[in-house]
């Protein structure tokens, strides 16, 4: 006989579920959480690296790229690289420089790497046209994908540099690397005429390493490479981890707490349904005597009592599948700008897989119950109703009898003893919201600290620009692939004009900001005059200059935004991984990425060039940095002349308002072009809102389950002891002790689950939160990790037991409430 096509099996599964709406609430609240989590946390694992293995291998990328300088190595010397050991694949040379372009609203683009190829195709790095031809002749460029937007479209015309003289481009394609060799294509002979003093011609190879699984693999075949030609021709490489970790990094670092997450909502609805169906058999069994008297077979009872679990868990499924889509939305959304034209959806085995084994999850934990209930003897169960064994628990009351304590409480610390089973569901259930609401608390905490290590400025009391904010801000250029917003102010955006003195040239109209319509931008104060005005002031503490701007680095395509900074910047210092901060001239801070990207390491030295001016510098600090392929260097502004600040972090003196000096300062350098304001709050950037968010959602809905199996637990104990109560109603127990011998047998069991669950999920977050920095290609700095203090922990651990409480307050006012002679004749 089919459960699910009619007869007495059928009617007895609808009926419990009818009947004990609390149990079928709790299954179907923590399978459509555990459905979810899962969903999520499965499409985020495929989606993180899975779409760029398949475009790299389609396009054939590039493992290693290095460029090299043509004047040290000839094209014949690099075509013999390419049948060195180790090397399966190459391609090139081909001349590339670096350059600026201009719109047709005047207003730069970012810095371009531009390499000349013939046509897409090749050994190596078959590039991918996504619209529009390639470059054929003279005057024509093609673009990457991330720059097609409104205003740069095909057909559009660009200049190749804010110079009078500099050359017309015209847009003619749109196409994309997955290994990011380049940002712009045009004919190799148009590469000479473009390139320009700071940005010389060089050569670019492009190689395919039979090893390329790991950094030293990569680190190898470069050595490789640099050995077999001259000394000083390798100017720089990059590696194809890079591109890759990048292209993961929004959703990869997702994966750990989102996964997480999903595991403790597996654990928790396996326990919380097997508690429930326990309880439902514990609680059933004169029923099941009858069910057995009146001709069912034990094979009918077990799969009524499956039934009673499944059907409620269907439920859950079929709102958990839609629930978890709908939450990795914006995840998909921020990895498919990754891959362009690479549409990213939920995999449809991901959401036929995870409700598969939801349903032989929840099967699985009911069978055991039912399978009990169908081996129960009809006599026994008809004889023994709904008491508890006999002699179980005793001990345990005589034993808590003896406690300086109210016998009210005292019986309550002793009632899990007579159901062991389901106070060890109960202690789970506490233990793991408590788990989960520690790691919550100490994740989100972690996710604050990163944004606020990665927002140093904020830390400053007051912000002096050299330019003040015009009403209407021009419209920004195309953010560079995977950025998660546009790119920082390019050179000579808005930087000021040189001073009397200064050694730089007056720029021309385009470098200052003329646009082709002939508008100028504001003049921009004199960064002298603006340190002369915080000098005057006698609330000022301190205050450093910074300039947020592009440099180019060797071996490296496109511009590498950079922070260079007058005075003493300690203030402003981001945190470091190792090394330490810059002290003076000569030294550079890299981010994680930036060291993978150009294989070096803390004590190597580097070559910057801003503008014109190269400065070779020492790496001598790694920092944190969660900006994926878009890394940040730091330097000192000493080291490259034509920079100036546009920006002064200003700190002020103990017990003068901010405000004030603010206002003051802006009094002093508005009529110079500049402004004055104070900090405000650092924003939390929309990847770690999202975080929060999905954290915060996934822990109220493991909260919540935990309650709801608290809540169904205890029930099930006041009914199982109702006519007990009565008597002692009858004796005299008031309604408040009533509640206290209620609560206090829950009591117990949260303070256990508390000292269990608060360690648990201190140790989760000291797994998981490195994981997610593992997963953008950076570690985690103390102050990330170290969120966790001896109060907050006290404060989460008594947060445990108020879960406890509160799933058993509802229960405790009804058995309060219940007259005694109801509970007398109630069986």
């Amino acid at each position: 006989m089919s459960v699910f096509n009619g007869g007495a099996p059928a009617r007895v599964a609808r009926s419990g579920a009818g009947r004990q709406r609390v149990r079928t609430v709790v299954i179907a609240v923590a399978t459509m959480m555990a459905v979810a989590s899962a969903v999520v946390a499965g499409t985020l694992m495929v989606v993180a690296a899975a779409p760029f293995d398949h475009a790299f291998d389609k396009q054939r990328g590039a493992h290693l790229t290095a460029r090299f300088d043509p004047a040290r190595a000839g094209a014949a010397r690099l075509a013999e690289t390419g049948r060195l050991d180790g090397v399966t694949a190459s391609a090139g040379p081909y001349p590339s420089t670096t350059i600026r372009p201009v719109g047709r609203s005047g207003f730069p683009l970012p810095a371009l790497t531009l390499v000349g190829r013939a046509d897409p195709h090749g050994a190596v790095d078959r590039v991918e046209l996504t619209s529009g031809r390639w470059a054929r002749e003279a005057g024509e460029i093609v673009l990457g994908s991330s720059f097609e937007g409104p205003g740069v479209e095909i057909g559009a015309v660009l200049t190749a540099s804010d110079t009078a003289d500099a050359p017309a481009l015209s847009v003619v394609g749109f196409a994309r690397s997955s290994s990011g060799t380049a940002d712009a294509w045009t004919t190799p002979a148009q590469i000479g005429p473009l390139a320009t003093r700071g940005h010389p011609v060089t050569s670019q190879m492009l190689y395919r390493l039979e090893s390329a699984d790991t950094r030293e693999q990569v680190l190898a075949g470069r050595d490789r490479i640099a050995a077999a030609v001259p000394s000083g021709a390798l100017l720089g490489t990059q590696s194809w981890l890079d591109a890759r970790h990048a292209a993961g990094r929004g959703a990869a670092a997702t994966v750990p707490f989102v996964t997480a997450f999903g595991v403790l909502g597996i654990v928790m609805s396996v326990i919380i349904v097997s508690s429930v169906v326990s309880g439902a058999v514990g609680t059933g069994l004169r029923r099941i005597g009858i069910l057995k008297a009146i001709g069912f077979t034990p094979g009918e009872v077990v799969r009524a009592y499956v039934a009673q679990a499944l059907v409620p868990a269907c439920v859950g499924i079929v709102a958990g599948v839609p629930l978890g889509n709908l939450l990795a939305v914006p995840m998909l959304a921020d990895t498919e700008s990754v891959y362009g034209t690479v549409s990213l959806t939920v995999a449809w085995w991901v959401d036929v897989a995870v409700p598969a084994a939801a349903l032989l999850v929840v099967v699985l934990a009911a069978l055991v119950p039912a399978r009990r209930a169908g081996r129960l003897p009809t006599v026994e169960a008809i004889a023994v109703g709904r008491a508890p064994r006999t002699g179980r628990g005793r001990r345990a009351h005589r034993t808590l009898g003896r406690l300086p304590l109210p016998r009210p409480v005292t019986y309550g610390l002793a009632t899990p003893f007579t159901h062991p089973v389901r106070a060890l569901a109960m202690l789970l259930a506490v233990a793991f919201g408590t788990v989960a609401t520690t790691f919550a608390v100490g994740l989100t905490s972690s996710l604050t600290a990163v944004g606020s290590s990665q927002d140093p400025e904020s830390r400053a009391a007051v912000t002096v620009t050299t330019v003040r904010a015009p009403a209407a801000a021009p419209p920004p250029p195309p953010p560079a692939v995977g950025d998660d917003g546009p790119p920082p102010p390019a050179v000579g955006d808005h930087g000021p004009p040189p001073s009397a003195g200064g050694g730089e040239e007056p720029p021309s109209p385009a470098a200052s900001g003329g646009t082709a319509a002939g508008a100028s931008r504001p003049a921009a104060a004199d960064p002298a005059k603006v340190r002369s005005a915080l000098a005057s002031r006698a609330g000022v503490e301190s205050y450093y200059g910074k300039l947020r701007t592009e440099v180019a680095v060797a071996g490296v395509s496109g511009a590498v935004r950079a922070s260079l900074y007058e005075g003493d910047a300690r203030d402003g210092h981001h945190a470091l991984l190792s090394g330490h901060w810059i002290t003076g001239r000569g030294q550079v801070v890299v981010p994680t990425r930036f060291l993978e990207r150009t294989s070096t390491e803390v004590g190597d030295t580097v070559r910057l060039t801003y503008r014109e001016r190269s400065a070779d510098l020492r790496i001598v600090g790694e920092s944190f940095d969660t900006s994926g392929n878009e890394p940040e260097v730091h330097a000192d502004m000493a080291d490259f002349p034509p920079a100036r600040p546009d920006t002064f972090l200003v700190e002020v003196k103990p017990g003068v308002p901010a405000e004030e000096v603010a206002r003051e300062l802006a009094a002093l350098v508005r009529p110079l072009g500049g402004d004055a304001t104070t900090v405000p709050p650092a924003e939390r950037g929309g990847v770690l809102l999202l975080m929060d968010a999905m954290a915060l959602l996934l822990t109220l809905l493991l909260v919540c389950v935990a309650g709801l199996g608290i809540l169904n637990s205890v029930v099930l104990d006041t009914r199982e002891r109702v006519h007990d109560l009565g008597v002692c109603k009858a004796i005299g127990m008031t309604p408040r002790q009533t509640v206290g011998l209620v609560l206090a047998s829950v009591g117990a069991l949260g303070v256990v689950g508390a000292l269990l669950g608060v360690p648990a999920g201190y140790v989760l977050h000291g797994l998981v939160v490195p994981a997610m920095g593992r997963a953008v290609g950076t570690g985690m700095p103390a102050a990330v990790l170290d969120v966790y203090t001896p109060v907050g922990l006290l404060l989460l651990g008594l947060g445990g037991v108020v879960l406890a409480l509160l799933g058993a307050l509802v229960p405790a006012g009804w058995a309060a409430g219940t007259r005694a002679a109801t509970a007398l004749r109630t069986e």
